[in-house]
Formats: C-alpha cells, sequence, structure tokens
C-alpha cells in the first residue's frame, strides 16, 4: 500500500496551524501559529480579531508546513481542514483556504469536526484498539464519548451549561491569573492546600454522565464576593487548587461512572485541559486499580493543532468519505 499524505489545517480559534501527517501517524511537519499574546490583554479571545490573525497567517503556515515535509501540492492524497465548532469567522478563513487548495490540487477534501480531531490527536501517540471511551476536556465542550471504531461513536456525556475549560477561563480572571485559565489555574495552585475551600461538585441525576460547572464557578465568585465585602484577603493558591481539585473530582467520578456502564479497557484524554497534570495523574491511579490503560497526548497535541486534524482526515480518506464543495463553516456542529 502506498504512503498517504494528509494535510490538516485547523483555524477554529486562535491557533493558525498546519501538519503533514503521513499514514495517520507520523508527523512530518507541524506549524502553530498562536494568538495568545494578542488576546492575553483582554483576557480572552476576540473573534474578529482572530479571524484578521489567521487571514494573515494561514498561507505562511500552509507554505511552512509543507516546506518542511518537503511536498508539493501534487504530492498529497488529502486536505482536511476544521469545519466546526468555532467561531465562524475563524473557520470561514481555514474551510475557504483548504477548499481551494484541494480543487486546485485536485485532491479530496475532508470536513472535520473539531471535537473527533482532538481525540485523534491521540492516535498519533499510540497504537489504539477499539472500543475505547474518550474524556474530551476543553474550553467549550466537555464530552464522554464511547468509540466502537473509526466515525462509529456514540456521546454518552456532555456538558449543559460552562465546559471545564471555559470555568477554568473565567475563575482564572476573577482571581486575576490571565488567560488562559486552564495553565494559569494549574501553576498557582502548586503548594495550595486542595481542601481548603470545599466547593460544590454537581453530579446532576443519579447516573447521569453530563456535566455541570457553572454551580462550581459560581461558588468561587461568590466567596471571592463575600471576602472582599469583609475586607478579607484570601490566599489565591488555595483557591485555585481548591476549585482545580473540584474540577478534576467531577471529570474523573464521571468517567468511572461510564467505565461501569460501558466497559472497555482504553480510556483516552482529549482537548487543551487533558494537559492538566493532576487530572492525568488522577485518572490514571483511578484506572490502574481497574486495570484500565490511560493514553493521552503530549501538551502540544492538547491545544488546537493541525496534526490531529490530519489524522482525523486520514481515516475518513481511507472511509473515502470525502466532504462536498460547498462545505461550509459551522460554528455549532455537534458531534451527534
Amino acid at each position: 500500500m502506498n504512503d498517504i499524505y494528509i494535510l490538516g489545517i485547523e483555524t477554529s480559534c486562535d491557533e493558525t496551524s498546519a501538519a503533514v501527517v503521513r499514514n495517520g501517524r507520523e508527523i512530518l511537519s507541524h506549524i502553530i501559529s498562536s494568538q495568545v499574546r494578542t488576546h492575553q490583554k483582554y483576557g480572552g479571545v476576540v473573534p474578529e480579531i482572530a479571524s484578521r490573525e489567521h487571514s494573515l497567517h494561514f498561507e505562511p503556515v500552509v507554505q511552512t508546513a509543507l516546506k518542511e515535509a518537503k511536498l508539493g501540492f501534487d504530492e498529497l492524497d488529502g486536505i482536511a481542514v476544521t469545519y466546526g465548532p468555532g467561531l465562524v469567522g475563524s473557520l470561514l478563513v481555514g474551510v475557504a483556504g483548504a477548499k481551494a487548495m484541494a480543487y486546485a490540487a485536485r485532491v479530496p477534501l475532508l470536513g472535520i469536526n473539531h471535537l473527533e480531531g482532538h481525540v485523534y490527536a491521540n492516535f498519533l501517540e499510540a497504537k489504539l484498539k477499539f472500543p475505547l471511551l474518550a474524556l474530551l476536556v476543553s474550553g467549550g465542550h466537555t464530552n464522554l464519548i464511547l468509540f466502537q471504531g473509526h466515525g462509529d461513536f456514540k456521546v454518552l456525556g456532555r456538558t449543559r451549561d460552562d465546559a471545564a475549560g471555559e470555568a477554568l477561563d473565567k475563575v482564572a480572571r476573577a482571581l486575576g491569573l490571565g488567560y488562559p485559565g486552564g495553565p494559569q489555574i494549574q501553576q498557582a495552585a502548586a503548594g495550595g492546600n486542595p481542601r481548603a475551600f470545599e466547593f460544590p461538585r454537581a453530579m446532576l441525576e443519579p447516573q447521569s454522565l453530563d456535566f455541570s460547572f457553572s454551580g462550581m464557578k459560581s461558588a468561587v465568585l461568590n466567596t471571592l464576593n463575600s471576602a472582599r465585602m469583609k475586607g478579607v484577603t484570601l490566599e489565591i493558591s488555595e483557591l485555585a487548587a481548591s476549585f482545580q481539585q473540584a474540577v478534576v473530582d467531577v471529570l474523573v467520578r464521571k468517567t468511572l461512572m461510564a467505565l461501569a456502564q460501558m466497559p472497555v479497557k482504553t480510556v483516552v484524554l482529549a482537548g487543551g485541559v487533558a494537559a492538566n497534570a493532576l487530572l492525568r495523574q488522577t485518572l490514571k491511579e483511578e484506572l490502574d486499580k481497574r486495570e484500565v490503560r490511560l493514553v493521552y497526548p503530549k501538551p502540544l497535541l492538547c491545544t488546537d493543532n493541525g496534526a490531529m486534524i490530519a489524522a482525523a482526515g486520514y481515516y475518513r480518506y481511507l472511509r473515502q468519505d470525502f466532504a462536498p464543495w460547498t462545505l461550509n463553516a459551522v460554528p455549532g456542529l455537534s458531534l451527534a
């Protein structure tokens, strides 16, 4: 079988990324142009600025990815692109660019759901067997997904309000830690007592695998407001540690509940929050007790990146599941 080369394009939020992956596993090039510093002054991503930055960096990022991979457009087998969910302006830059390149190169266009792409970051790191359970934790999404095979999955649980990453961002902003919130909370929590504050752990209805982090976030904000009204100074490290512990407790408990309902031998972590050290450690300890394998990507592949999109595109290419030329950005795209 000949090698298959897929160019992956990711522009769903504030990273312009392109990567060339061979046979779904081998990263030949991986370029990311991050806008984090641009958006830090605003405390979060500004959609208008994000789409403009993508427009500026899209072409040089793609050209650099091809140059590092030592390939031309005529040597590609397909072009995969995120078409949702995400910021509509950002998505449109990537989709329009990918469509133009695929049409000109006469290769298939592969439309990738951004959430599915995050899960496929794990296929770049390890050889995985189905079925497997994925815990996807990012800024806008928290999902538990059962994968029976490529393209064959079922969403077992999803967030009903704030996603875990979104709650981390909002609490970090309230604590004056800046953006992005996840890494800032983890750093501030170092040395703090994770039981200093008892924040709620919303489990919802019995046996429900859905998530809710808005009450936890509100509890932190109420604690801060109450302290300010009383003129009391709270220790930031203890607030951060207690909140981080509460988030991790819910994520781990829900994952174990899902395993009880759908016993599998492999769990994969995905999304930006998958880089959290406490989440990785706690989940691994619990899964080791149950003789269940835990797989997670290196930190670079946890954040938005083109390599995960190329990996997902490879398996879609094998199924001949090509996107039409009418493919458009779908900011509210869901997994089911």
